[in-house]
């Protein structure tokens, strides 16, 4: 694993998604491995962290993250501009090499089977919480925070530090036909 990623507590995970980002969503089962981007996701709970995300009764990452009862959230950045959404137009359903023509890259970390996309600035490895009716009907999966890593070029002492790292770590926003906004500069409030 790159020495730059480095665990996260697991009570400061929901700050790695807290900001709003876009994510990809990963997952693996039987072999088959694949990536999506998701606009829909946030943290739900603190202790023990809890995310949800919209996964899609027509991609080909939700019969992945249902038969393994794993998924992983990764917060891309810059750098992964194009790669994200490549990962969210396309589907393996019909273009099985989407990741290689993506140019994505998985690694794993020990202890989970799950892939994990290389080059993010972070990664939440989470268990579904199994609720029937929200994943037929709204397509909403919980999760349940297992492990967290960050980019401590871009994560530092349990807080973002987008301000201080190279613009290409900051994270995106997806609004609508392939825009994007990057985060912008920190901004304090008066206490």
């Amino acid at each position: 694993m790159d020495h730059h990623i480095v665990p996260v507590e697991l009570q400061k995970a929901y700050r790695l998604l807290n900001h709003g980002p876009t994510v990809l969503v990963s997952a693996s089962h039987g072999g088959v491995e694949n990536v999506m981007s998701a606009a829909w996701s946030c943290a739900l709970d603190f202790a023990p962290p809890k995310v949800t995300v919209v996964l899609d009764k027509a991609t080909a990452t939700r019969p992945l993250v249902e038969k393994s009862g794993y998924f992983v959230l990764q917060v891309p950045n810059m750098a992964q501009l194009q790669l994200t959404y490549d990962v969210g137009h396309t589907s393996a359903n019909d273009t099985p090499d989407k990741l290689a023509k993506a140019g994505v890259e998985l690694f794993r970390v020990d202890g989970y089977d799950v892939p994990l996309v290389a080059g993010s600035s972070a990664w939440l490895i989470c268990k579904v919480l199994p609720e029937p009716r929200n994943e037929q009907v709204y397509d909403l999966f919980i999760g349940e925070v297992v492990a967290a890593y960050a980019d401590d070029r871009v994560f530092q002492n349990g807080h973002w530090a987008f301000e201080k790292a190279d613009p290409q770590w900051r994270s995106l926003h997806y609004i609508a036909g392939g825009n994007f906004y990057a985060i912008g500069e920190a901004v304090t409030a008066t206490t």
